[in-house]
């Protein structure tokens, strides 16, 4: 998504009340960091929290720099 602050709560909003579903706007379906999200909210609500949210806040801020070229 952009770099808007209001999707930016949203999805940290989000990313609380079911982890995976932020996750998912923000990288897609079928990311590693969707995948990861999913099987840690599955073995535990609250480690899915916590992944979510540092995936979504935390690597915000690199993500220009992983873009692919093609």
């Amino acid at each position: 998504m952009d770099s808007n602050p209001c999707c930016a709560f949203l999805e940290i909003l989000l990313a609380i009340v079911l982890p995976p579903l932020g996750v998912f706007l923000h990288y897609g379906c079928c990311s590693l960091e969707f995948c990861i999200c999913l099987l840690l909210t599955i073995l535990g609500y609250v480690p899915g929290i916590i992944y979510a949210i540092y995936v979504l806040v935390a690597t915000d801020r690199r993500r220009e720099y992983y873009e692919p070229l093609a």
